[in-house]
């Protein structure tokens, strides 16, 4: 998995790339990349899933773990550019009703106001 982080206003949109499961170590790498972000003060997460390619139990509970982190530190974490796939697993998982998800990068940034 890769991160690529960037600023629109106040909202620190990370891109993840690749596979968010525990072998390969991305785990480690997201909860790192929003601790350190909560600890510049950015409160506002929008994570775009777009290039996620497959995510499996420890993924989700990965994004579990980064969305009551964030939102433990007074921020919002939301979703970007889902795929059906993942869409469909959050549906099932009834965690669906926990993230705030968006296909519109637009409508995403305009939530946070």
């Amino acid at each position: 998995m890769q991160l690529e982080q960037r600023q629109a206003g106040d909202v620190a949109i990370v891109k993840v790339v690749g596979d968010i499961t525990l072998n390969k170590g991305g785990d480690v790498l997201l909860k790192d990349k929003i601790n350190s972000l909560l600890q510049q003060g950015s409160k506002k997460v929008l994570l775009d899933l777009g290039a996620v390619s497959y995510v499996d139990s420890a993924g989700l509970g990965q994004l579990v773990h980064v969305h009551t982190t964030t939102t433990h530190h007074g921020g919002q974490l939301k979703l970007l550019n889902l795929s059906k796939r993942l869409t469909d697993l959050l549906v099932v998982t009834k965690l669906a009703t926990v993230f705030d998800s968006y296909e519109d990068e637009k409508e995403a940034l305009a939530s946070y106001k």
